[in-house]
């Protein structure tokens, strides 16, 4: 699974997440605040809010070839 950070429709970067720690509480907010923060001048430049998705690019057992997305706020 990745967290995936999107200004206007401008891919800025992917974090590679564990799994099993997604659920916990703060796990993705932690990465989520890094990144705004490392990111401050590019989102201030921009003038609108950084977008997050999580991804899950693991390999599916059935034929079907899509990504599950899930989008965070």
């Amino acid at each position: 699974m990745q967290l995936m950070m999107y200004i206007g429709n401008d891919h800025i970067e992917s974090i590679k997440l564990d799994p099993e720690r997604i659920s916990k509480p703060g796990y993705l907010g932690t990465f989520k605040r890094n990144l705004k923060i490392k990111y401050k001048e590019l989102i201030i430049e921009h003038g609108s809010p950084a977008d997050f998705l999580v991804i899950d690019s693991s390999p599916q057992k059935t034929n079907k070839q899509s990504a599950n997305l899930y989008k965070t706020e």
